[in-house]
């Protein structure tokens, strides 16, 4: 098969390669996906540079843990009527060394989720991490309907969804984006408000929204740098589910301030989520991709040839959605 890999970490356009490995075989439990999409997550960027201890630990890694698909082939104990169905594809590379930027992949079945047939290949690669993350964020601590919610960083593609799901959940969402653009892309994702964070009055801004209530829910990309604005604006007995802090990966806390209202810090890893929240998520979208509900910015689409500009895109955070690499066939190149 043809696939991308890297065998140390490194730069994208040092370590990354294009060529030739062995089709694989799926195992008891597995599958195996021929992928026409593949997406490029920031983890996937993270884990070919090293950072963060990320170091390779085995002698060649195909990044990539979204992607979508056609299951051709299934391992024992998996139903023969698999073979033919149409996924998406989430985790492939967490623990595992090869991932979906390959015509190939083998998942654990339950990996590969049945994609509506109203759903393209390209919006299948867009879900994944992004779509799974965004709900536990949004429904870890139950339901939302009738409660306001803040969503960090409006224009990505985890706030993208967690914008869609806070209001079909029946929230009043507001979002925070920096640039123009970006806070246009909150506006289309639905959010009903959207706040500069940059603004000396943001605080202000966003319980100008709420006549001065604190929100309930804060969705959060930025735990340490955003800290001084989740504080003041988090409700007694509220949650700040938050899945990353890359700016300030170690911050002070202040502790007393939110212990006095109760405050909740979740931490989101979609890795780790738990079997039924997992569930519950997939069952989730699913019945919204079947509805049409759900949107799929694309922030750049790549040929597999040119993985390292997608890589590049990503570390950059050029373009609002999600960076795609088409596998199947000779797909678009965009500009790297």
């Amino acid at each position: 098969m043809k696939a991308a890999w890297y065998d140390r970490n490194g730069m994208a356009d040092e370590v990354l390669v294009v060529g030739e490995m062995p089709d694989p075989e799926p195992g008891p439990g597995e599958v195996r996906v021929r992928i026409e999409v593949a997406g490029v997550n920031p983890a996937d960027v993270k884990r070919r540079a090293g950072v963060g201890g990320r170091a390779i630990r085995t002698p060649r890694v195909i990044p990539g843990d979204d992607g979508a698909g056609v299951i051709d082939r299934v391992g024992a104990g998996v139903p023969a009527e698999r073979i033919g169905q149409r996924v998406w594809v989430h985790s492939a590379n967490h623990e595992r060394p090869f991932g979906t930027a390959a015509e190939f992949v083998v998942v654990p079945a339950a990996q590969a989720i049945g994609m509506p047939s109203n759903t393209p290949f390209e919006a299948g690669a867009c879900l994944g991490v992004p779509a799974l993350t965004a709900h536990r964020c949004v429904f870890a601590d139950g339901p939302v309907d009738g409660l306001t919610v803040l969503v960090t960083g409006g224009a990505g593609a985890v706030s993208h969804y967690a914008i869609e799901l806070a209001r079909w959940g029946g929230a009043t969402v507001i979002a925070t984006a920096g640039a123009p653009e970006k806070q246009e892309a909150a506006r289309r994702s639905g959010a009903d408000h959207v706040v500069d964070h940059r603004r000396p009055d943001a605080v202000e801004a966003i319980l100008g929204f709420t006549g001065g209530r604190r929100v309930d829910r804060v969705v959060d990309v930025a735990f340490g740098a955003n800290l001084s604005l989740t504080e003041a604006i988090i409700a007694t007995g509220g949650t700040i589910a938050t899945y990353a802090s890359d700016a300030v990966p170690e911050p002070a806390f202040p502790f007393y301030s939110f212990m006095r209202r109760c405050v909740t810090i979740r931490t989101v890893l979609v890795f780790a989520m738990p079997a039924q929240a997992m569930r519950s998520a997939i069952d989730d979208v699913t019945s919204l991709l079947l509805r049409g509900a759900l949107t799929h910015p694309i922030a750049a689409r790549y040929r597999l040839l040119d993985i390292a500009a997608a890589h590049r895109a990503v570390e950059r955070r050029t373009g609002i959605g999600k960076t795609l690499v088409t596998v199947a066939g000779d797909g678009p190149q965009a500009p790297g």
